[in-house]
């Protein structure tokens, strides 16, 4: 069966516009010329792609299977032009680097700023988020490298551990809580909390921590998707929270204190994460290995 990434592209923006003559218009395509490219993709598969929908389209079962190996086909091969382009013109590349909270404010600014150093044209785009989050991106070859939270027990990428990364309840220097004979984790649960989203794993660990103990999750009065509001949160309120203790670091630390309570005190490993099956550009790879050599001390020294 011959496949052509054209046929693959026009199909995919079938599915996201849900009409063939949208996509033929957006291509600069007949729609005859995209129908028939469509029929093509049936006929190998030997299934309908599409089904009527109103006056529209969606895909079939088979349809939704295909558009995701097609985004991933089509990310393979525009990721093989890039590398041959970036490796024959050597260190001059683009680097397109994922990177988790705590690692953008605490280590990728001094990264960034090594990458460049002597001359290097290297060009680099960031993204911003939880480190969870971006692990597909990663897979699917959006981004050349993660650098963030581990990654444990997933063959198809390859972690390199740098840091510890110990997340803390934290609270405003003046919360009463501080005022308690003996902090325990069921007098935490006497206040209210700011805390991220359920599904973000150190939420997930904090929950589970009290869990353990027969005891009630904390009461949440505010529930962020972003991390970096909470250290602001808390320190305007009587709130706890839960964040990383190299927040308290940073400016704006100051007015935060850490409660101190070894059974809620999560320690994991931050780290840089690439693509097992993945071949690193030159820019990418330096990049890695900077991380890798020196990215303990950048971390020691912010």
């Amino acid at each position: 069966m011959d496949l052509h990434l054209r046929d693959l592209r026009y199909f995919e923006a079938a599915a996201e516009m849900g009409h063939f003559g949208q996509a033929a218009e957006q291509l600069a395509r007949s729609q005859p010329a995209l129908t028939k490219c469509i029929q093509r993709l049936e006929e190998a598969f030997g299934s309908p792609l599409f089904e009527r929908e109103g006056r529209g389209i969606r895909l079939t079962p088979v349809g939704q299977m295909l558009l995701g190996r097609a985004r991933m086909l089509r990310n393979t091969a525009e990721e093989v032009v890039r590398q041959v382009q970036e490796f024959a013109q050597g260190l001059a590349g683009h680097v397109r680097i994922g990177s988790g909270p705590v690692a953008a404010d605490h280590l990728l600014p001094e990264v960034c700023s090594l990458a460049l150093e002597g001359g290097h044209k290297t060009t680099i785009s960031i993204v911003v988020g939880p480190s969870w989050e971006l692990r597909e991106q990663l897979r699917e070859g959006k981004i050349d490298l993660l650098i963030g939270l581990t990654i444990d027990g997933d063959p198809t990428t390859i972690s390199y551990p740098i840091v510890e990364d110990v997340v803390v309840v934290a609270a405003s220097r003046s919360h009463p809580v501080f005022a308690t004979p003996k902090i325990t984790m069921q007098a935490l649960l006497a206040y209210p909390w700011a805390l991220p989203a359920p599904a973000i794993p150190s939420r997930l660990w904090l929950d589970m921590a009290f869990a353990n103990q027969g005891l009630a999750p904390p009461s949440v009065q505010i529930e962020a998707s972003s991390i970096a509001l909470l250290p602001r949160m808390i320190a305007r309120t009587h709130l706890l929270s839960f964040v990383s203790r190299h927040t308290l670091e940073l400016p704006g630390g100051e007015h935060l204190e850490e409660v101190r309570l070894e059974a809620t005190t999560l320690r994991r490993k931050l780290g840089v994460t690439v693509r097992r099956a993945g071949e690193l550009s030159p820019a990418a790879q330096r990049i890695v290995e900077l991380l890798r050599s020196q990215g303990a001390a950048l971390a020691a020294a912010c």
